[in-house]
């Protein structure tokens, strides 16, 4: 029989079988251990039931991943969603541009879910909106306690595996208890001391909306990491930097030091925003950082 995993918990997974979509208890068969392979959620799989009665069965193989991601372990994802609270807590732009840089990297598609814009007066939640949407992002507007933009979200989440990621806190579940109208996932509450999120969910689990349409329910991406990209071929994966980087006098251009380099050249005439600018050379820094540790 073939299926998918849609939950894992220490090593016992949930796969839901194509065709009838029931869903199975199932253990993975020890070669796995020996092959250095473990199944994840996402992976589609072929199983043997053993128990029929209580749902019981055991994995024989996973079949070919089109993406892996090693952190959270997710395979197959077709979209990331990248929640961004207006307040509480302030928006991470670092992190966003990690991830979105990584979603590139992967080669699925971007979402950008800017959450809490109720709760944001100043109304700063539109200038980001307007930087990304002008590299070429989609973004949606969302105020998750009150249900406003959950429908328009729903449509861009249609036909595809989708990742929810983003700081704790957020509003990650909160937006998957109301595009689903009821309390599936467990919300977490904002540290009134220190106004950063509690990590709630505990396990990676899958939520199908309907036939072709799923979402993943991930841990805080406290453990975010990108370190498969290097740091030389950073700039490939902002998508607004691509056009510049012909203009560079140097092969192997870092776009940090050098003085005749296209994209900075392009900063400076307000092509590409500073910001974004600036955090690509603390991502860039951080990347050069861990693989000289790596050396030693």
């Amino acid at each position: 029989m073939r299926g998918f995993i849609i939950e894992n918990i220490a090593n016992l997974y949930k796969v839901e079988k194509q065709e009838s979509k029931e869903i199975y208890d199932a253990l993975a068969r020890g070669k796995f251990k020996k092959e250095e392979i473990s199944p994840v959620v996402g992976d589609f799989v072929e199983f043997e039931v053993t128990d029929k009665e209580n749902k019981k069965a055991v994995i024989d193989k996973i079949l070919d991943r089109k993406v892996y991601v090693k952190r959270p372990k997710l395979a197959n994802i077709t979209q990331i969603v990248f929640v961004v609270s207006s307040q509480s807590p302030k928006p991470d732009l670092l992190m966003l541009d990690k991830q979105l840089a990584f979603a590139q990297f992967l080669g699925i598609k971007s979402l950008i879910v800017l959450n809490k814009t109720d709760l944001d007066d100043k109304a700063e939640f539109k200038e980001i909106k307007k930087t990304y949407e002008k590299i070429g992002y989609k973004v949606v507007e969302t105020e998750a306690k009150n249900k406003k933009g959950i429908d328009i979200l729903k449509k861009e989440l249609k036909d595809n595996m989708n990742a929810f990621s983003g700081n704790s806190g957020v509003g990650k579940s909160t937006l998957i208890n109301g595009i689903f109208n009821q309390d599936i996932t467990l919300e977490g509450e904002i540290s009134q001391r220190n106004r950063r999120g509690k990590n709630t969910t505990t396990s990676i689990k899958l939520y199908r909306i309907d036939e072709n349409t799923y979402i993943a329910d991930t841990p805080g991406f406290s453990t975010f990491s990108i370190e498969e990209i290097k740091s030389e071929e950073l700039a490939n994966y902002f998508v607004e930097f691509k056009d510049k980087m012909a203009n560079c006098e140097f092969v192997g251009c870092t776009h940090i030091k050098e003085e005749n380099c296209g994209i900075k050249q392009a900063v400076k005439k307000g092509e590409i925003e500073l910001a974004r600018y600036n955090r690509f050379c603390k991502i860039y820094q951080q990347l050069k950082e861990r693989e000289e540790k790596k050396k030693w």
